[in-house]
C-alpha cells in the first residue's frame, strides 16, 4: 500500500490506546485522512489527546458518534469487540472494517512469522525473537506482545523478519494478512464472552491466521491438540508446507522427542536441536513452545545449532511462571498472564511442591471442572480474589481450604499464612485483571511488589 493509494482515503479508528495511536500515525504519515474515536472519557486519555494533537489528527473522547461512519474504512483496536454497535452499523452499511494488524501488514516489506494460540503466544514469540537476535538476524517483535505492529511495520525491510504475537481479536477483521510462517500452539475455550459464548466461533477466528497462506508458506501446529489438528486438516490450503509438533509421538516431519532430544525434520533435513531436559524454560507446555519456535526459526533459515544455543539459555518472560522470591522456605511465583483455565492447567503441572493458588478476577465464562483432578494432586489451599471470588469458592470450597481476599495485599498475606515451608504461593488467576487492575502486567507488578515487601511487614 503506497501513499498514492491512500491519498484522500478516509479512515476512522476505534480506540485510542497503543494500537489506535500507532495505526493513526502510520496512516496519517502515508497521506490518509484519519479520525480517532474513543469511548473513554477525556480525563482518562490525556496522553492520547497530546499525541493526536501533535499528529494533527481530529478525535473524539467519551463516546463513539456517527462521525465514525463517515469513512472508507473503520480500523479496530484489539480491545473493541465486533459486537460494538458502530461496528455492526459500519458492516451493515458496507463500510470496510479492518484490524490494526491488517493495516500494519499493508506496509511491512518483511516476511511475517505470526504466532497464535490460546496459551503460550508471548513465550513463543519472545523465544523466536531471541533466536533471531542470538543468530544475528535482523527482526522486529511486535503485535499482541505489547508493541503495536503498526508502530514497527514500516521499519522491517525485506531482509528482516516480522515476528508477531497475534490474538483472535486481531484476526477477526483481517482481509489480506498473510504470514510466511503461521503458528497455532493450541485452541482451548477462552474469550467466549467476545464470541457469543461459541467455542466454534473462537476456533474459526484462530484459524484465520492461515486462510491467506498459499504454496511456499509454512503452517506450524500442535499435532497433540485435537481441535487444532482437526481444523488444519479441514481448512488449510493443500499447497502449504505443514510442520506439526508433538511431545507424545514421532512424526514424519515437524518436531518431536526422540531419545531425549528435541528433534526436527524441516524441508527433508533431520536435526537434533537440544536435550529436552536442558531447555531453559521448564514444563511440558514449554516443550511445545520450544518446538514451535525451533520449527519457525528453521523454516526461516536459522541453523539448528544456533536454535539449540538459545533454547539452553532462554529463561522465559515476565508474568509467566516468573519466580519472584523465596521467604521462610516458601517460593512465590507470578503467573499473572494466566488469564484462562487452560493456562492454570499448564501451571499446576510445573511444580512438584504443594501449591497455595490465587484464583479469580474478571471471569470470562470459566469452567473450572478441567482443573479439578490436578488441583487435588497439587493444591494445598486456594485464595479467592476479585469479582469472581464467589465462583471460585463455589467451585472448590467443598474440597479445599478456600479463603477470600478483598485486595492483592490481603491475598498475598493470606497465601503466606496458608503456606508451609516447601510450598509454592502461585498467582495464576484464570481470569482477566480488569476488576482490580489496568491489565495482567499491572496485576503481576503489584503482586511482586507486595511479595518483595513481606520481610518488612513481618518484622
Amino acid at each position: 500500500m503506497d501513499t498514492v493509494a491512500l491519498k484522500n482515503k478516509r479512515f476512522s479508528i476505534l480506540g485510542a490506546a497503543r494500537s489506535g495511536l500507532a495505526v493513526a500515525a502510520l496512516l496519517k504519515e502515508r497521506g490518509a485522512s484519519v479520525f480517532v474515536s474513543e469511548k473513554a472519557p477525556a480525563d482518562k486519555m490525556q496522553h492520547a489527546a497530546t499525541e493526536l494533537e501533535r499528529m494533527g489528527v481530529p478525535f473524539e473522547f467519551g463516546s463513539n458518534t456517527g462521525r465514525v461512519l463517515d469513512a472508507d474504512a473503520v480500523v479496530l483496536s484489539p480491545g473493541v469487540p465486533s459486537s460494538a454497535p458502530l461496528v455492526r452499523e459500519a458492516l451493515a452499511k458496507g463500510v470496510s472494517v479492518v484490524s490494526e494488524l491488517e493495516v500494519g501488514s499493508w506496509f511491512c516489506q518483511a516476511p511475517i512469522v505470526a504466532v497464535t494460540g490460546t496459551n503460550g503466544k508471548t513465550t513463543t514469540t519472545t523465544l523466536i525473537g531471541e533466536i533471531f537476535d542470538d543468530a544475528g538476524r535482523p527482526a522486529i517483535v511486535a503485535g499482541n506482545i505489547g508493541t503495536a505492529f503498526s508502530l514497527e511495520a514500516s521499519k522491517a525491510g525485506p531482509d528482516s523478519v516480522a515476528i508477531l504475537e497475534v490474538s483472535s481479536f486481531q484476526l477477526d477483521h483481517i482481509a489480506a494478512f498473510r504470514p510466511r510462517v503461521s503458528i497455532i500452539l493450541n485452541i482451548t475455550p477462552d474469550h467466549l464472552d467476545r464470541y457469543e459464548h461459541s467455542f466454534e466461533k473462537y476456533i474459526a477466528s484462530k484459524c484465520r491466521i492461515f486462510e491467506n497462506q498459499r504454496e511456499g508458506d509454512v503452517l506450524i501446529y500442535n499435532w497433540d491438540d485435537d481441535v487444532t489438528r482437526r481444523e488444519v486438516d479441514r481448512l488449510a490450503n493443500p499447497g502449504i508446507t505443514r510442520l506439526p509438533f508433538s511431545i507424545v509421538r514421532p512424526l514424519e516431519s515437524g518436531a518431536w522427542v526422540e531419545a531425549g532430544d528435541l528433534v526436527t525434520m524441516v524441508y527433508g533435513t533431520k536435526a537434533s536441536i537440544v536435550p529436552v531436559m536442558q531447555i531453559g524454560i521448564k514444563g511440558g507446555h514449554n516443550r511445545y513452545n520450544s518446538m514451535a519456535a525451533s520449527l519457525a526459526a528453521q523454516a526461516m533459515g536459522i541453523p539448528a545449532s544456533a536454535i539449540g544455543s538459545t533454547l539452553l539459555s532462554f529463561q522465559g518472560v515476565e508474568h509467566r511462571l516468573e519466580f519472584v522470591r523465596e521467604l521462610d522456605g516458601v517460593k512465590y511465583v507470578n503467573d499473572s498472564k494466566a488469564t484462562n483455565v487452560d493456562s492454570v492447567w499448564y501451571a499446576l503441572q510445573s511444580f512438584d511442591s504443594p501449591i497455595v493458588i490465587m484464583l479469580g478476577g474478571r471471569d470470562k465464562g470459566n469452567d473450572y471442572s478441567r482443573l479439578r483432578d490436578l488441583m487435588r494432586k497439587h493444591v494445598r489451599a486456594v485464595v479467592a480474589i476479585g469479582e469472581s471470588a464467589d465462583k471460585v469458592v463455589q467451585a472448590f470450597g467443598s474440597e479445599f481450604p478456600v479463603r477470600r481476599a478483598g485486595t492483592m495485599e490481603e491475598a498475598v498475606q493470606t497465601g503466606a499464612e496458608l503456606a508451609r515451608p516447601g510450598d509454592v504461593v502461585l498467582l495464576s488467576p484464570a481470569c482477566a485483571s480488569f476488576d482490580w487492575f489496568e491489565n495482567y502486567e499491572h496485576r503481576g507488578r503489584v503482586f511482586k511488589e507486595i511479595v518483595r515487601s513481606l520481610d518488612e511487614r513481618s518484622s
